[in-house]
């Protein structure tokens, strides 16, 4: 069976589990819609948490991310998964105790304001915003392949899906929906590594393959290879950290964990489980989902660089007759190039395709006086998707791959959907200008917002400011800027008040944003930015993805001097502050 069809076959009966789903538990109530009516099972929480936590960015970008920055690219790794931790200890089990189901509650009860409300909504919104782009570029360019067609069309198709599936379920039907979605989007990337580490190395496990000999007989390391033709093609070894300096290294790793631990669409997930103890072990059985992908991720992006530099130089690097002909490309590329995705000019002349580093060109591309690098396009976000079509596996993993990048974005799509439609029409509508609307005009509203939210994500998507991860990691750096300190004093400083909550919130939020600013334009509309995006126009070398960090810190001094200059909170809220901190009991430490 061919390629495109055994696709549409695989992708299409996901689509059709996704659609039952949603009908099967479509939300009748706002308990349903915002929490699943709080009865959803620990194991399956955290399945469809995990499912959540691992959007676009982690399944199609991370490692395309690692396949060309290499070692370097490990610090998305290590930031995401830390940050999940960092939430399941000291976020997770105190906010489900204090019983307020979306983050501005918490912040509009813990800081007796509705002005700390609604500062709070406004930071979830610019993050949630910014974190669906990403999920929408993943979308498009999954479809964009599916479908083979141009990544704008696959995106406006990657909406109507989520239209469909997320508008009408809500969390409960979104839950289910991911519980199903991560079953596809975790066989969808271990498959494909297993096969691939067999081929490379004859070792079953991706994760020992990727540190294991080639068995080309030669008893070559598959990483000492790598890093071979990488350097004679003008690129850092895959081994070193070289591609991010160690200053950026530390304030992107602390920006990645700061905001996963405040991410609003993943806190809200420990709601829709009965107990706080069954909060704590759904996010214990999330970490275990989740290290599945996280663990494989170094090996896809390590092996799928490997297969891509030799189907350009198939008689070997450093000669240009060893370079790829034109005519010959394989039919993977040919696909590739339908979706705008992947592009190459023969600025040589010679029918081949020469692929090397333009800043750093080898000495055997300076002898034979070439242009320059003839792959002009290679989007990092192709990688995962384009893995098994370069390593020739059969049409079949193809077409689960497909089906399992659609899955990892329209998971994570929905869930921040939700956070942005709850924030309008509970936190905003319901908690501070219309205290008196019914349920049903609630779940209404609900239903508008989120449809909103998708058409302007869409719009934004078409002009994102990077592949799928850089975008994440910006949204990311702007929750850990607003959102994270204010949940963690809230909880942990009996001392901090309104006053303090909301100058900091005002404060990290504003510096980050002005940085993206300065250096990706604002709301990434292009040509906006004021100074270059490069390493010597950035601040102390800062890049905008790492300044989430410094943006925390602000928010944190600003908010404990204002804090120390006004009066405490009451005794009341000082009370309920050290009641949560009791492990006991759930949604107790205040009423609602």
């Amino acid at each position: 069976m061919e390629l495109r069809t055994i696709t549409f076959l695989v992708v299409g009966a996901t689509f059709a589990i996704y659609f039952g789903i949603a009908i099967w538990a479509r939300a009748s109530s706002t308990s349903d819609f915002y929490v699943a009516g709080k009865g959803v099972h620990p194991i399956s929480n955290g399945m469809a948490t995990a499912a959540d936590w691992m959007s676009a960015a982690s399944f199609i970008s991370m490692a395309g991310l690692i396949a060309f920055l290499g070692y370097s690219g490990s610090v998305y790794l290590m930031g995401w998964t830390g940050g999940y931790v960092l939430m399941a200890l000291l976020l997770a089990p105190y906010l489900r105790k204090f019983g307020k189901f979306t983050v501005p509650a918490f912040v509009g009860d813990r800081y007796y304001s509705s002005t700390a409300r609604i500062v709070a909504v406004l930071c979830l919104l610019v993050m949630s915003l910014t974190y669906v782009i990403g999920q929408m570029r993943g979308v498009g360019v999954a479809f964009s392949r599916f479908l083979e067609v141009d990544i704008s069309i696959g995106l406006f198709a990657g909406m109507g899906i989520v239209f469909i599936y997320a508008v009408l379920g809500g969390m409960k039907g979104i839950t289910y929906t991911q519980i199903a979605q991560y079953v596809v989007l975790i066989f969808a990337y271990t498959v494909p590594a297993v096969f691939i580490s067999l081929q490379l190395t004859g070792v079953v496990l991706p994760q020992i393959g990727l540190g294991s000999t080639l068995n080309d007989g030669n008893g070559v390391f598959l990483l000492q290879r790598l890093d071979m033709v990488l350097t004679e093609l003008g690129f850092d070894a895959f081994t070193t950290n070289a591609t991010i300096n160690p200053l950026n290294m530390v304030l992107l790793t602390m920006a990645l964990m700061f905001g996963t631990a405040g991410l609003p669409h993943v806190i809200i997930r420990f709601f829709t489980v009965p107990r706080v103890r069954d909060a704590r072990s759904s996010a214990g059985w999330a970490l275990v989902f989740i290290a599945l992908l996280y663990t494989t991720a170094p090996a896809v992006g390590g092996m799928a660089m490997f297969n891509f530099i030799k189907t350009l130089h198939p008689g070997g690097v450093g000669n240009p007759e060893s370079a790829l002909v034109i005519e010959e490309r394989p039919e993977w590329m040919r696909r590739w190039e339908i979706t705008g995705l992947l592009a190459f000019e023969d600025k040589a002349g010679d029918g081949r395709i020469h692929f090397y580093n333009d800043e750093n060109p080898p000495a055997w591309a300076i002898e034979h006086q070439l242009e320059g690098n003839e792959m002009v396009k290679i989007d990092r976000d192709i990688m995962v998707l384009a893995n098994p079509e370069i390593a020739n596996l059969p049409n079949w993993v193809i077409a689960l791959v497909a089906a399992g990048g659609i899955a990892a974005a329209l998971s994570t799509a929905a869930g921040l959907l939700l956070a942005i439609s709850s924030a309008i029409s509970h936190d905003l509508l319901k908690g501070v200008f219309m205290p008196k609307i019914s349920e049903k005009r609630e779940l209404q509203a609900s239903r508008i917002s989120m449809a909103g939210a998708i058409v302007l994500a869409g719009y934004l998507g078409l002009n994102p400011p990077g592949f799928a991860a850089e975008v994440v990691a910006l949204a990311f750096g702007l929750a850990a800027s607003s959102l994270f300190p204010t949940l963690i004093m809230g909880i942990f400083v009996k001392r901090m008040n309104k006053e303090g909550a909301i100058c900091g919130m005002l404060a990290g939020l504003g510096s980050t944003l002005l940085y993206i600013f300065l250096f990706k334009g604002w709301f990434f509309i292009p040509g906006t930015n004021v100074l270059p995006d490069t390493a010597g126009s950035w601040l102390f070398g800062i890049q905008p993805q790492s300044f989430g960090t410094i943006g925390a810190l602000i928010n944190i001094i600003v908010a404990l001097v204002v804090s120390r200059m006004t009066a405490p909170p009451p005794d009341n809220i000082q009370q309920i502050i050290e009641d949560i901190r009791v492990p006991k009991g759930a949604g107790s430490a205040i009423d609602h």
